[in-house]
């Protein structure tokens, strides 16, 4: 007899449950590939030609009418602000899509939900790791255009690699919590899309990081402005995604290591949070 487990009060059996919850995993996330542009004519292509409008946009903006000058890569010598926001740009769609679709995913499923039982978490999984997906085929793209471009991206790309899945993690985190926050409060997902107008400009996507001022005077008081902004994760992220892609050089090791913590606490609280609220879903979603 196999041996038995406790998953949220109901019993599943190991290994045969766990490679029908794999399998599960895999085929929710093809089920949100293929809807994703399902019906377009362009399909896929839709998921290039949004990030390169924007690129057009902002560089329009930033770069013709506000004279934002981007850094010159170091040690790559690269110049160039359509490029510069590009590397990142990437990385924070991935992360904005992620906390919209990962908070939705519930909620959108469920019928699935109250007809059958199963790891819910793997809905917020699939979510995200189809958009992990697309964000590879936008990195191999961006790749692709720095070669070139001069860029020899191609011996940082196992880094580009790491990067992508300390990221994927932390939007899991969120995303896990997102989603189960909002079967019970759908406010959130309203309060989320100012929280992520706000975000947009906390990290140096559209501008380089050298215009945060170290220090600012407040009501005499000198506040530490450029340490309490390097605090945000998606500084480090941003910047370490510029490293590797942009000037081509390895990210400060302090910095992966900060990066590391922020996507195992993400994921450790995601998980507690979904554990706690997620025994009434079925009766609330």
């Amino acid at each position: 007899m196999s041996k038995a487990v406790r998953y949220r009060g109901r019993t599943m059996s190991r290994p045969s449950d766990f490679v029908g919850t794999r399998e599960l995993a895999v085929n929710l996330t093809l089920r949100d590939l293929r809807s994703r542009y399902k019906k377009t004519l362009l399909g896929w292509t839709w998921s290039l030609l949004n990030p390169l409008a924007a690129v057009a946009v902002y560089s329009l903006v930033f770069s013709y009418f506000l004279k934002i000058q981007p850094p010159t890569g170091n040690p790559s010598g690269l110049s160039s602000f359509a490029l510069f926001l590009l590397c990142g740009l990437i990385p924070w769609t991935f992360f904005a899509n992620g906390m919209t679709m990962g908070l939705g995913s519930l909620v959108a499923n469920g019928n699935l939900i109250k007809k059958v039982y199963f790891p819910r978490e793997l809905l917020v999984l699939a979510a995200v790791a189809s958009l992990v997906v697309t964000m590879l085929i936008e990195l191999a793209v961006l790749a692709a255009i720095l070669l070139i471009a001069g860029n020899m991206v191609l011996p940082w790309l196992p880094a580009v690699i790491v990067l992508v899945f300390l990221e994927s993690v932390f939007v899991l985190g969120i995303a896990l919590v997102l989603s189960v926050c909002n079967v019970y409060f759908r406010d959130v997902q309203h309060l989320i899309g100012i929280i992520l107008q706000v975000l947009f400009y906390t990290a140096p996507i559209v501008y380089p990081i050298s215009y945060v001022p170290d220090q600012a005077m407040v009501a005499g008081v000198t506040i530490p402005v450029g340490d309490i902004y390097r605090l945000n994760p998606l500084v480090t992220f941003v910047e370490s995604f510029r490293d590797v892609l942009y000037d081509l050089r390895f990210p400060p090791i302090a910095d992966i290591g900060y990066l590391v913590l922020w996507a195992g606490a993400s994921f450790a609280f995601g998980l507690w949070v979904f554990g706690r609220l997620d025994r009434r879903l079925a009766e609330e979603v």
